[in-house]
């Protein structure tokens, strides 16, 4: 089969980031026996900058011999499409690349069809919104099973940027991003998300739950807790308002046994950077080696979102259970109950230093059980094989 993948924002291998969802997809698609087109953006949404590669493949041609936006990397042909820059998460701006970003893929996609050969099977991931509609026109123009892979909530997320008095409003405010998001599940054959939490979004069909995968067997892990009540925690991810990070520097400050290391970028970089200290360290964005490195050196993960921000289980979880990290989350729901299953975190409210500080205390000294338990949780929930392959299967049953 030939099999279709869309999505703009995931960080790239070739770009020296670690495999996300839609290449670690992919990847199982070929691993299966599939020809695999990736579809992504030529603009990392997290840098904020074109991507750039850290071993240059080659580029593709065509039959008159000119060089096109396209790659084979371990089997897969990956397309990158032009996206305006825009610095801002929460902007016009975003809006604006995301829908010229929609319409580069319907140009493209329809000019080099015949030469890539028409696809059977087409997975969109949502959001964002503005390829939806392509998507559709596109699977019912070449009679393409559509699979809509559910990410985040969009428009839901939205909401919080309203005044709180105000939020009842957003069905108002975003009703042309939800008759979107409607027509995109309608129009879907299979739709699969991230988490069991998505499920109210797109019924009344089903949704077929895959969490985030990463190859666990990449991962070094952290070593086992020492005996001085030290405490080493770590953040990786974006900066942006969705994130409390203040709270949890706040309360480091107080605590002359505990570390923080920042990972990221993002809107708040600069006022963690005003803060930093030989005790709260802020390192940027890392490439995979240094990032498996930083958690390996670390106990706890920390996961400070704010309870609007729609997120049903993130990538943390992946990311600081592989390495065997305890982590320190302000989720509750889904995320909260797979924390209890495997005795694998602590949660405290965000927003609250003496919740934080609270949950400090309440893991210090159960570090070392409560640390095998995520890495138990990693090996039962994220293992990226596992994942991706039983996706592929049910995907093209």
């Amino acid at each position: 089969m030939r099999v279709w993948i869309e999505n703009p924002f995931d960080n790239l291998p070739v770009e020296g980031f670690r495999p996300q969802r839609y290449w670690l997809m992919a990847q199982a698609f070929v691993r299966a026996g599939h020809e695999v087109v990736l579809w992504t953006a030529n603009f990392n949404h997290t840098t904020k900058q074109n991507r750039r590669f850290v071993a240059q493949p080659k580029l593709e041609t065509d039959e008159q011999g000119n060089k096109l936006p396209e790659f084979i990397v371990d089997g897969i042909r990956l397309i990158l499409l032009y996206e305006p820059p825009y610095d801002k998460n929460v902007s016009l701006g975003r809006v604006i690349s995301h829908r010229a970003y929609a319409r580069q893929w319907e140009s493209y996609a329809r000019s080099r069809a015949d030469a890539l050969g028409h696809p059977d099977v087409i997975v969109v991931s949502t959001p964002p919104l503005a390829t939806g509609d392509v998507a559709i026109r596109l699977a019912r123009h070449w009679g393409a099973k559509l699979v809509v892979d559910v990410m985040d909530d969009w428009p839901g997320t939205f909401y919080r940027l309203l005044p709180r008095g105000l939020r009842w409003l957003g069905w108002m405010a975003f009703a042309p991003a939800h008759r979107a998001a409607r027509r995109l599940y309608a129009a879907a054959d299979l739709i699969t998300g991230v988490a069991d939490r998505y499920a109210d979004l797109v019924s009344p069909k089903p949704l077929k739950r895959f969490y985030h995968g990463i190859e666990i067997d990449q991962i070094p892990q952290s070593p086992p807790p020492s005996r001085s009540n030290n405490l080493s925690l770590v953040y990786v991810g974006n900066l942006g308002r969705t994130y409390d990070l203040q709270t949890v520097v706040q309360v480091v400050e107080m605590l002359p046994n505990v570390t923080l290391d920042v990972a990221g970028k993002g809107e708040g970089l600069e006022a963690l950077r005003a803060r930093a200290s030989d005790r709260i360290r802020i390192h940027g964005y890392l490439g995979a080696d240094r990032l498996r490195s930083l958690l390996a050196r670390c106990d706890a993960g920390i996961v400070p979102m704010v309870a609007e921000s729609c997120v049903g289980v993130p990538y943390k979880f992946g990311d600081y259970s592989a390495a065997g990290l305890a982590i320190m989350s302000s989720l509750g729901g889904e995320s909260g109950e797979l924390l209890a299953r495997y005795g694998a975190g602590v949660s405290y409210e965000t927003g609250d230093a003496a919740s934080f500080a609270a949950a400090i205390a309440e893991l210090l000294p159960k570090l070392e059980e409560v640390k095998a338990g995520s890495r138990r949780m990693a090996e039962a929930e994220f293992d990226s094989r596992r994942i991706y392959d039983d996706y592929v299967r049910h995907v093209t049953l």
